[in-house]
């Protein structure tokens, strides 16, 4: 059988329903941890300026917002989780964090 086939449509549903189910072992974790490192480190709180940061959620992706600077930040882990993601859906989602129409 030749590699370059495309996978049936069972594969891929078998393929992502195996990653959502790896996020959502990893989004659980990651709150868990999150929930930790609040409650000893006060985090929460701009880097940058020390502004309360606001929680935006895409994909079981919890990204931290500035609402005075602008800036974003990740918690451990959630990068890993993106790479479940599909790509044109981080895309979309990157450019609703700027306003951007996707």
């Amino acid at each position: 059988m030749p590699t370059d086939e495309k996978p049936s449509r069972n594969e891929d549903e078998y393929f992502a329903k195996q990653d959502a189910e790896r996020i959502k072992a990893l989004r659980a974790k990651l709150d868990g941890d999150r929930a930790k490192a609040e409650r000893t480190t006060g985090l929460g709180k701009c880097p940058k300026d020390g502004t309360k940061l606001v929680e935006r959620e895409f994909h079981h992706v919890k990204v931290d917002n500035c609402p005075t600077c602008k800036g974003m930040w990740l918690d451990a882990g959630e990068f890993e989780v993106l790479a479940h993601v599909d790509r044109s859906q981080i895309s979309r989602f990157v450019g609703s964090m700027f306003g951007l129409k996707g």
